[in-house]
């Protein structure tokens, strides 16, 4: 295990275009950029004494549709481990390119409320390679600790696409939650907006014309935006300790439109994102009480 303290805010711009480059033919070749690994790399890498800051919060808060609070939304933290994450995606021992890469999953856990006052600790490791029946998946573990006390943790599951194995476990599956009537009509600068606040740039959430480079007819929703505005919809019927798991399903395209749906499980919720149009699930999810 290889641990490392990273100090500051690593930036997003930089590495989104370290990201990019083992994907362009020639470049992806240099030494320096080359993937070299075969395995996941041994990184752990760790953030101490990471403050919180406010107007960050709000601006968060007004993009996924959350309340202005003390605490910050169950989800927010993330944001602060975004940059460990890139970091260890674009290492050269990381065996995959960063852009390509597909987020199937993510399981947060908050063991307490975090006040937008507190100070952080915040570590991230990729670990757990495995066969998928649509290529590789890996995890991407990160805690959050406030004084020795862990406060946050999350698992982020990636597909790379490739050779896969149809005799692989598939992935987490939830109770159904039909829709219940109410739609949210997303604007096409919301991805956009959206990365400015996170720092995920992605080319496939901005623009029509970089989402189709990527293979998308144009840009689509972030992942983690629409697992924070479901978040949002449920958040005063959440305790204060509670896990909030969600799967990936058809990308959001921008504009467009999703509707929201939930009920009550014994200890929880489920939730849902689906086409008002046809009913096709963007996104499967529940809530457990800890």
């Amino acid at each position: 295990m290889e641990p490392r303290v990273v100090e500051g805010t690593p930036h997003a711009l930089p590495l989104l275009l370290k990201a990019a480059l083992p994907s362009v033919p020639g470049v992806g070749a240099l030494p320096g950029i080359r993937k070299h690994g075969s395995g996941l790399p041994d990184l752990v890498l760790t953030r101490h004494d990471v403050p919180i800051d406010v107007d960050h919060v709000a601006a968060y808060d007004e993009v996924c549709g959350f309340p202005r609070k003390d605490t910050v939304p169950l989800t927010y933290p993330h944001l602060l481990a975004f940059g460990l994450h890139m970091t260890i995606m674009t290492d050269s021992a990381f065996p995959f390119p960063a852009i390509g890469t597909v987020h199937l999953e993510n399981s947060i856990t908050q063991h307490r409320p975090v006040a937008v006052t507190e100070r952080l600790q915040v570590t991230a490791r990729a670990t757990n390679l495995r066969p998928h029946a649509k290529g590789q998946v890996f995890d991407m573990l990160t805690t959050v600790h406030s004084a020795g006390e862990l406060v946050w943790e999350e698992t982020s599951t990636f597909l790379r696409r490739g050779r896969g194995d149809e005799a692989a476990p598939a992935g987490a599956t939830f109770p159904e939650a039909p829709a219940t009537g109410t739609v949210w009509r997303l604007p096409g600068d919301l991805g956009r907006r959206y990365a400015a606040v996170s720092g995920d740039h992605n080319p496939i959430h901005l623009y029509p014309l970089t989402a189709k480079a990527l293979g998308f007819p144009r840009q689509i929703a972030h992942g983690m935006w629409s697992k924070a505005r479901c978040v949002a919809a449920l958040e005063n019927r959440l305790p204060d300790a509670v896990e909030v798991s969600v799967a990936f399903k058809k990308p959001i395209l921008l504009p467009g439109s999703v509707a929201f749906g939930s009920r009550p499980l014994d200890g929880g919720f489920a939730f849902s994102l689906t086409s008002p149009r046809n009913g096709a699930p963007h996104l499967a999810g529940r809530t457990r009480d800890l």
